[in-house]
């Protein structure tokens, strides 16, 4: 659907697009070697520097592969099209030849704006569909990019487009740097609080790290009951009927995603029940994720791949401490290093899942833990929350101003109010 108020014309007349350099052994073993961008560090909008690879540029053609501020990146494979500005965040940056480097060479012409337009046509449009060339790897060449029919509103509309969607953009990024600094404080309080707990006790070793000297170390099979799900052996359900059951891919530390849950044919009375507080533990994929079952589907059960732990009757263990202490164990201290079976695809067992050693303090002080890294877990969940709604505003808004349906002078995005970091 093309907004048919702005006139179009060919990308290659409002930007200059210049090829990048090819890796090669050459350029991978030559001296002063230059840092240069990938595919995979442009995102849409986004440019990630976390890892960036060098290689030796010749002298002479350092000006061609280098970049400015300014210039807009567009994959040529991958998920083609995809596109950001490169703000000039290093001195020194060059790119590979599976990104183009656009440069005005018209005054009218706002490159980020064209990073949303591209985003929109690509990704919710489907203007460009077959624009890309019909090889192994599909990718988008200098000549069939260059002859993309875009957009060409005026200037002021296309700034005044890119600033709202830049607004937008940037609440979306607040948040995700929020939730990760809460991510980051999250990990630092469990260090801490497995390591010295509450009540300043002098810490002991154990073969499972350092904590306080009055906890305990014990098998988990000692506290809970576990039992493994069903196997689905050519049951699972298409039509949507069938019972709602859980996969590890539904399971994330600390969190139950069910967004998207399956459905199997079984025997009622076969059917693994879940009940709130019970513990579930993946056996594949990232041996040991845990989470804890609230009940959120009526008649929900689980897959073989994951373990159900439901403590014994007057046991006094936080099956949100346990779940808590997993992450720490697994993901932090590698407590478990070599507790997955050894096959092909590895895997945690019934008996190596009860067999693995866990902290026992007292039950008020497993509470205690709990509710602390409870409320850093909603100001995490929080911000995630919010930053989905914005970001589905930010879907309808790039969709509609790209179409026509709304203008960008006719938008009031004051309630995308400013996020405090101590919110």
């Amino acid at each position: 659907m093309k907004n048919e108020r702005w006139t179009w014309r060919p990308l290659g007349e409002l930007f200059e697009i210049g090829a990048g350099k090819t890796m090669s052994a050459a350029a991978r073993n030559g001296a002063n070697k230059t840092p240069f961008l990938r595919t995979s560090n442009v995102f849409w909008d986004r440019i990630d520097l976390s890892t960036v690879d060098k290689m030796a540029i010749p002298e002479h053609e350092l000006s061609a592969k280098s970049l400015q501020p300014g210039d807009l990146l567009v994959c040529e494979g991958g998920e083609i099209g995809r596109a950001a500005i490169w703000n000039g965040e290093v001195e020194t940056m060059s790119f590979q030849n599976h990104l183009h480097r656009l440069r005005p060479i018209a005054d009218n012409a706002e490159p980020r704006f064209y990073v949303y337009f591209l985003q929109s046509a690509f990704t919710q449009l489907g203007i460009f569909e077959g624009a890309g060339n019909k090889t192994t790897i599909p990718n988008i060449s200098r000549s069939r990019l260059a002859a993309l029919e875009v957009p060409h509103p005026p200037l002021d509309e296309q700034q005044a487009i890119a600033a709202s969607l830049a607004q937008v953009r940037e609440a979306i990024q607040r948040h995700d740097r929020i939730a990760a600094v809460a991510q980051d404080l999250k990990r630092a309080a469990m260090r801490k609080l497995f390591t010295r707990g509450l009540r300043g006790e002098a810490r002991k070793k154990t073969e499972i790290g350092p904590m306080p000297q009055g906890w305990n170390v014990e098998p988990l099979g000692n506290h809970f009951e576990i039992v493994q799900g069903l196997s689905l052996k050519g049951n699972l359900a298409t039509d949507g009927t069938g019972v709602p059951f859980l996969r590890t891919s539904n399971v994330y530390w600390g969190c139950i995603d069910l967004s998207n849950v399956s459905r199997m044919h079984v025997n009622t009375a076969a059917i693994r029940d879940l009940c709130s507080g019970d513990l579930l533990v993946c056996e594949g994929g990232e041996i040991g994720r845990a989470a804890v079952w609230s009940n959120e589907i009526e008649n929900c059960t689980y897959q073989n791949h994951i373990h159900r732990l439901r403590p014994f009757a007057d046991d006094k263990t936080d099956s949100k401490f346990v779940m808590s202490w997993l992450e720490e164990g697994f993901c932090h201290r590698k407590a478990y290093e070599g507790a997955g079976n050894k096959t092909t695809i590895p895997n945690l067992s019934r008996s190596r899942l009860a067999e693995l050693q866990i902290p026992i303090p007292t039950l008020r002080e497993q509470n205690e833990i709990v509710a602390i890294l409870d409320a850093i877990d909603r100001k995490i969940g929080l911000h995630r929350k919010k930053r989905a709604v914005i970001d589905d505003l930010f879907k309808t808004l790039l969709h509609k101003l790209m179409t026509g349906s709304i203008r960008a002078a006719d938008l009031d995005l004051s309630a995308i109010e400013p996020v405090q970091s101590n919110t």
